[in-house]
């Protein structure tokens, strides 16, 4: 390994590290735990180019103290869920980017994830129904096995004839990947909440519509969410040990 890579992953590893000790004082224990394990694997990498033994040690040093500090949130985080007293609360602030569904949403999804329940309103827009599609598309492509997921949402009054159509074309092409989606309407639904049938509860204050209109079709955050500005919200995050179904 030439030693601009081994600077690199040093960097790479500096970074995920300050970031999950950014997020351990902010008391957001899930996410500093996904950080901490990331970049103790980056230190890992890392040490096993390095030759000088002195620098070995300090590298060392340096991965069982992070890795000390994981173990300590991994017991306060159980505790916590066992407790029925898990609650993280993050700010998206206005105009904030690097929030996409695939960043909010990573700390909680884990490999025993195999159904998902969707209550929000506001699917019903065009913009609404393509920020369903790219929620699905995320639980697609994360490390899990979700194979059901439940939308509770309101009729469009005005267009019903767009909305059920978008939802029916996405059934359908959820199914070809081994995914049902259990369709039901509600006229009376206001609060919006995702739940995830490995204990996560996730309460966001304008549901999947956080994101503001990108300044045209094509500028930067158009396609990528996480250059996409946001508009404030409020995102709770809980644990139960009984994930209640609809």
């Amino acid at each position: 390994m030439t030693q601009n890579h081994l600077s690199g992953m040093e960097a790479s590893a500096v970074s995920v590290l300050k970031r999950a000790v950014e997020l351990d004082q902010s008391e957001r224990f899930q996410e500093s735990l996904i950080c901490y394990q990331e970049g103790i694997q980056l230190l890992m990498d890392a040490l096993k180019a390095v030759k000088d033994d002195s620098k070995r040690g300090h590298y060392r040093e340096k991965i069982k103290g992070y890795m000390d500090r994981a173990e300590q949130i991994k017991v306060h985080v159980n505790q916590m869920k066992e407790d029925g007293k898990y609650h993280e609360q993050i700010r998206i602030s206005e105009d904030a980017t690097g929030y996409s569904y695939e960043v909010l949403f990573k700390p909680y999804i884990s490999s025993a994830l195999t159904e998902v329940w969707v209550e929000d309103p506001y699917i019903r827009h065009t913009h609404q129904l393509y920020n369903f599609l790219r929620f699905c598309e995320m639980l697609l492509k994360a490390p899990c096995k979700v194979n059901k997921i439940h939308l509770l949402t309101s009729q469009d009054e005005a267009d019903s004839g767009q909305q059920s159509g978008a939802l029916a074309e996405l059934k359908e092409s959820l199914s070809a990947h081994g995914v049902t989606l259990d369709l039901q309407y509600s006229s009376t639904i206001h609060d919006r909440e995702i739940r995830f049938d490995n204990g996560w509860i996730v309460k966001i204050g304008r549901g999947l519509d956080y994101f503001k209109r990108p300044k045209g079709r094509f500028s930067v955050g158009y396609c990528d969410y996480d250059l996409r500005q946001c508009q404030e919200t409020t995102v709770d995050i809980f644990h139960t040990k009984h994930t209640k179904t609809l």
